[in-house]
């Protein structure tokens, strides 16, 4: 009786003739290469829209600054550092709180609506008349950006596959840097031809300067394209109005093999706990906020690093493009190689050895062509390292609830980091700024320490598995037992 019940279970578990024959029917019908393209034109270029907006309103201040912010709102001694760390304390505490939001409603929803209320705070950045009122519209700014990032990465690994997540997070991220090679273009135009075009062409309209329009137009350009987003951002996939139903099942069984996101999981408070207990999960958090001094530092003080070499202001506004583009080339090429490779760890410490690099000749080159060189190595060593840590725990972290929380985790102790970098760079350090640089150097090492660690951590969990299954094997059987998260005998992590 026993062995019977048991042969029940076992029919009960394996996949139907007519399962195994519908997903035989959908891979020879459905181009699997066609269709992921048509799920990358529809979804990448949405959220990067929405990211490149969101990093061009942080990081604008930068710009603001140089051309009269701190003098109008008569900001003195470290003030202005102050308002840049009061926007990621607000950018900490919402992310985790954000991400379980979005589980719990849907991104079609929760995405615009976050783009939305941030641009509308940083359109209030542009009147506001004193310090006090500048601090309180940057925390606010911080709160409302904060859940961006760790929602659109759990979005995207709703999607793909976990070998594909690295360069679609690397698309997505690339915004940073063309934000901040678009904010500097913007800013150079405004400070060079003042009677002619750029924002500044606006300077006494309304009794306000300059910087006041970046604030203000940027900040509007944001709430417009929030509107839109209600309609071009997508659901996940089993509600997704642009599939057919056979590219929705199509869709499912490819995941389904992979990974949990084709899983019906409703929201569970003991994965929360289950993320918070997960060694791992701290690792991937170090991996980020050994990045994000470097990364925050350098894209908020890139134009007054660039004019204490001794250029004008709207040549330093110009010179932060460089160093931008090739940041978002090696972004790409760099998740371009993780995926094929497929490899993670040796790829960041290339680039954060790259990143120290620059930083060294920062810190000892006095020439100002040296130094400039200098902030070019930093950053296209810096934001690839970020793009492929940041894109690691969505491909290695099983449990929908759980990877959501992982993924806030990662940007909200991430993001500590930032706290302390924006007070590094103080005004009489400059021009060369030994102690922001030091500390920034300091945290690339660090983070080729951590990434070393996860590397081991990651690969000896794969071999313990291996050994234990008697073999390297990946994946599950069509109308197999579901994930049972990233504990599952069958998971193998991307190292």
């Amino acid at each position: 009786m026993s062995q019977l019940c048991n042969d029940e279970k076992s029919a009960a578990k394996a996949p139907s003739p007519t399962q195994s024959d519908e997903q035989s029917y959908l891979e020879a019908s459905i181009n699997e290469k066609s269709l992921i393209r048509k799920l990358d034109r529809k979804l990448l270029p949405a959220v990067t829209i929405l990211y490149l907006l969101s990093f061009l309103d942080r990081s604008n201040v930068g710009n603001a600054r140089i051309e009269g912010l701190t003098k109008d709102l008569h900001m003195t001694g470290n003030q202005y550092l102050t308002s840049l760390t009061i926007y990621f304390v607000g950018y900490v505490i919402f992310e985790v709180p954000s991400n379980i939001v979005l589980k719990r409603t849907s991104p079609k929803i929760w995405l615009p609506t976050l783009t939305l209320a941030w641009g509308i705070v940083a359109t209030l950045m542009g009147v506001t008349q004193n310090f006090g009122g500048f601090l309180a519209v940057r925390f606010f700014l911080g709160i409302t950006e904060g859940g961006l990032f760790p929602g659109v990465v759990f979005f995207l690994s709703m999607w793909y596959k976990r070998r594909e997540r690295a360069v679609r997070v690397a698309f997505f991220f690339s915004a940073a840097s063309v934000a901040g090679a678009f904010g500097g273009i913007l800013a150079y135009r405004a400070d060079i031809e003042r009677e002619k075009k750029g924002i500044s062409f606006m300077k006494g309209v309304g009794g306000y300067n300059g910087w006041r329009w970046i604030f203000i137009l940027e900040g509007l350009l944001t709430v417009v394209v929030s509107a839109a987003s209600y309609y071009f951002i997508t659901d996940y996939p089993r509600h997704a109005n642009f599939l057919s139903d056979r590219e929705r099942r199509f869709i499912h069984g490819r995941l389904a093999a992979d990974c949990d996101a084709s899983q019906v999981e409703r929201f569970d408070w003991a994965q929360v706990t289950a993320a918070l207990r997960d060694p791992k999960c701290w690792l991937y958090s170090l991996g980020f906020h050994t990045l994000s001094l470097p990364l925050y530092t350098l894209s908020l003080f890139l134009p007054t690093i660039i004019k204490g070499l001794g250029y004008t202001a709207a040549q330093a506004q110009l010179l932060t493009v460089p160093p931008y583009a090739l940041a978002a080339c090696m972004t790409l090429l760099l998740a371009y190689l993780s995926e094929r490779l497929p490899s993670r760890a040796p790829l960041v410490l290339a680039a954060a050895t790259v990143s120290s690099v620059g930083y060294i000749m920062l810190l000892s080159a006095p020439a100002p062509g040296a130094s400039y060189a200098g902030t070019i190595l930093a950053a296209a060593g810096i934001y690839p390292s970020v793009a492929i840590v940041l894109a690691w725990p969505a491909s290695n972290i099983a449990g929908q609830t759980k990877r959501a929380t992982a993924n806030a985790m990662q940007i909200s102790i991430g993001n500590l980091g930032a706290v302390l970098g924006t007070q590094l760079y103080r005004a009489h350090d400059g021009p060369r700024f030994f102690v922001g640089h030091g500390f920034a150097l300091g945290y690339m090492l660090a983070n080729m320490v951590v990434v070393s660690v996860l590397w081991l951590v990651l690969s000896r969990e794969n071999r313990r598995r291996d050994n234990r299954e008697g073999g390297a094997a990946e994946g599950k059987e069509e109308g197999g037992d579901e994930w049972a998260g990233d504990d599952d005998p069958r998971w193998r992590f991307r190292t």
